[in-house]
Order: C-alpha cells, then sequence, then structure tokens
C-alpha cells in the first residue's frame, strides 16, 4: 500500500459526479449495459434511481419486500465500493451479501480474511440517498473506512 494511501483518504470531489467513488459506480452501471441501451443516457440519469427524494420515500411503505432492481442496485453500489478499496489498496476485495426476502440482513466486503465492510441491512425496498452529494459521500465513506481496516490490518487482508 502507498504512503500516500496510509496519509489521507480520498477526498469527495466537488462535484459529486467527479468523486472516485461516483465515477467507480457509474463504470459497474455501464459494464452491466451489454447492448448499448443506456448509451444514450449521461451518468447522471444513470444514476437517477439511487436518488430517493423525501417525497418519494414518504410514497413507499414502511414495511415491504425489496424488489429485485433494489437489490440489484444495491449490489452494484457495494460492489463499486469494493473495487474503490481494491483500486486503492491493491487488495483484492470481495462482496457478500445474506439477506432475507423481507430485506433484512448483511453485507460484508471481505480482504483476504479480512472483513473491511460490515453493513447491516434493513429497509432494503427503501434502498436511496436524497442527493447525488449524499450518494457520493455514503460511497466514499465505505471506501474511507475499507482502506482504514487494510491499512491497520494489512497481513490479514493480505492473507492467501
Amino acid at each position: 500500500m502507498s504512503e500516500a494511501l496510509a496519509e489521507k483518504p480520498p477526498a469527495t470531489a466537488a462535484s459529486p459526479m467527479e468523486s472516485a467513488f461516483i465515477k467507480e459506480l457509474v463504470k459497474q452501471w455501464r459494464a452491466q449495459d451489454s447492448y448499448g441501451h443506456w448509451d444514450g443516457k449521461n451518468d447522471e440519469e444513470l444514476l437517477e434511481p439511487y436518488i430517493l427524494t423525501k417525497e418519494k420515500r414518504q410514497a413507499l411503505p414502511i414495511v415491504g419486500d425489496p424488489d429485485p432492481e433494489t437489490i440489484w442496485r444495491m449490489e452494484l453500489f457495494y460492489s463499486a465500493v469494493s473495487l474503490s478499496i481494491e483500486r486503492a489498496s491493491g487488495v483484492m476485495v470481495t462482496p457478500m451479501m445474506k439477506m432475507s426476502h423481507e430485506g433484512f440482513g448483511r453485507m460484508v466486503l471481505i480482504a483476504g480474511r479480512l472483513i473491511v465492510v460490515n453493513k447491516q441491512l434493513r429497509d432494503v425496498h427503501r434502498f436511496g440517498f436524497p442527493t447525488m452529494e449524499k450518494l457520493a459521500e455514503e460511497g466514499e465513506k465505505f471506501v474511507a473506512a475499507g482502506l482504514g481496516m487494510i491499512e491497520k490490518y494489512t497481513e490479514v487482508a493480505k492473507y492467501g
């Protein structure tokens, strides 16, 4: 791991679309488009499903089962976190999720034998962020936390 990485976590860019995490998330989405259906969409339009305004959130039921699209968006979010950590640290990071049909469970990101991110999942049917800035901020926060764990327990993270 480089010394620059150890000195400071990745900073969130002035514009959320310039964030390293958002760029990785867009790459994840574009990689899923094998037929080019989203070629005409700009990056903000592509990530729009992550934005859950107060009005949209209030329209959702308090309790509900997550639909496959929401689960897929969440998986892409954590895959982008994993790959961002991997690019910055050079250590392979694998996401693993276990969730009930009701939208409760756990997401872990694993590097070697180290859990670098451990997120309890609740109300997955309401997965989203109020703004693009908050989406970028939360993604960068998970990346920084994962990099911090790898920095602190490098030997465990690199264990084969």
